[in-house]
C-alpha cells in the first residue's frame, strides 16, 4: 500500500473540526482551509496566553496567539514516564476523533551538545524507554516523528558511535511499528544540513526507513516548503523513488534567516523576522509529501542563545506574536 494512501486510511473516520483561519504560505498566498484531522490539544500555551491577553484588553496580541493555538501541533516526548504520558495524550485525541502527532526526542547524546546535555544516559535506558512509549500507544492511531537531528548527526559524525546510534534508531522503528497503527517518520534534517544525499540515504536505510513510513524534514527549522520538497525528492530518489515524507511548516512562512548568525548567535536559534507557515494538512497536494505538520510549537524558544532569551522549549509569547504577525 502506498504511504500516502495508508496515511489517508489512518486518518479516515476522524471527526471534522471547525476549519481554522488561513495562514500565509511562503509565497504569501493563503492555502485553502480544511478541517483538521490532526489532534489539537486545547490545553496549549498559546491559547492560555491569548486568554490572558484578551482579559487585559490586548485584542491584537490575543488574535496573534490564537493563530498559533488554534492549530494542531505535535507533542514532544523527551524522557520521563512515557507510558502514562502517551496513554493520556492518545486518549484525549481519541475522544476528539483526531489523530495525534508525537515527537520522540530522547536518544543518548541528543543534539550533540548544541543545547547542553540531554537524552537517555545509555542505549539500554533508551531501549527501555522507547518500549514504554510503544506501550502507551497500545495499538491506537498515531503519527510519530522519530528523533529530530539524530540521524543527520550520525551521518555528520558528531556522535561518538554513529553505528550504535543508527542501530538504536532501527530498534526504535521496529518497536514502534509493532504497535500496529503507528506511522513512523525518521527525521532526515533539512536542505541546509547534510549535502551528501547518498550518505543520508545510506544512513536512513541503516536506521530502518524500510520498516518506517518515510522521513521527516525541517523539524524546528525555517527552510521553505518548496526547498524541502525538492530536497525530499532527492532523498526519495536515492531510496528508490517510493519513499514519502512529511514537512514541518510551523515556522517557515518567511524562509530561513539570510545569514548564518544574528545578534552574535546562530541564526537557527530564535531568528527574528520569521513567520508561521502553511497550516497542517493531510492533503498537501504535493507529490510524495504525506502531510504538512506543525512539529515545533511556534513560540517555543530554541534556546537562550542571546541575552534575555528563554531556555529551550519554554514558550515565549513575544516571539510567538512576532511569528504570527511578522
Amino acid at each position: 500500500m502506498a504511504a500516502g494512501v495508508a496515511l489517508a486510511l489512518l486518518l479516515a473516520g476522524c471527526s471534522d473540526a471547525p476549519a481554522p483561519p488561513r495562514v500565509s504560505d511562503p509565497a504569501g498566498a493563503a492555502p485553502p482551509s480544511v478541517p483538521s484531522v490532526f489532534y489539537l490539544d486545547p490545553d496549549n500555551p498559546a491559547e492560555a496566553e491569548a486568554a490572558r491577553r484578551a482579559a487585559q484588553g490586548d485584542s491584537a496580541a490575543a488574535e496573534a496567539l490564537r493563530a498559533i493555538g488554534s492549530r494542531p501541533s505535535a507533542k514532544w516526548l523527551t524522557g520521563g514516564a512515557a507510558r502514562d504520558e502517551v496513554d493520556a495524550f492518545l486518549g484525549q485525541a481519541a475522544i476528539a476523533g483526531q489523530t495525534p502527532v508525537l515527537v520522540v526526542h530522547n536518544v543518548p547524546q541528543r543534539d550533540c551538545g548544541r543545547q547542553g546535555e540531554g537524552g537517555a544516559d545509555t542505549s539500554a535506558e533508551y531501549q527501555t524507554w522507547i518500549r514504554e512509549v510503544a506501550a502507551g500507544v497500545a495499538g491506537r492511531p498515531v503519527i510519530v516523528v522519530l528523533e529530530p537531528g539524530a540521524l543527520p548527526d550520525a551521518v555528520a559524525g558528531c556522535v561518538a558511535d554513529s553505528a550504535g546510534r543508527l542501530a538504536l534508531l532501527r530498534d526504535a522503528v521496529t518497536v514502534l511499528a509493532s504497535t500496529g497503527n503507528a506511522r513512523i517518520y525518521l527525521d532526515a534534517g533539512h536542505p541546509g544540513w547534510i549535502r551528501d544525499i547518498e550518505a543520508l540515504a545510506a544512513g536512513l536505510r541503516r536506521a530502518g526507513v524500510d520498516q518506517a513510513d518515510g522521513f521527516a524534514l525541517n523539524v524546528a527549522n525555517f527552510v521553505s516548503t518548496e526547498d524541502n520538497v525538492a530536497y525530499g525528492h532527492r532523498i526519495s530518489d536515492a531510496l528508490g523513488g517510493d519513499a514519502t515524507f512529511v514537512i514541518d511548516t510551523s515556522r517557515n512562512g518567511n524562509g530561513p534567516y539570510p545569514a548564518e548568525r544574528v545578534g552574535g548567535a546562530p541564526s537557527w536559534c530564535n531568528p527574528p523576522g520569521r513567520a508561521i507557515g502553511a497550516e497542517p494538512t493531510a492533503d498537501p497536494g504535493l507529490p510524495r509529501v504525506d502531510a504538512l505538520l506543525w512539529i515545533k510549537f511556534p513560540g517555543e524558544s530554541d534556546g537562550d542563545c542571546r541575552p534575555g532569551e528563554p531556555p529551550s522549549g519554554e514558550f515565549w509569547p513575544t516571539y510567538a506574536i512576532s511569528l504570527a504577525h511578522p
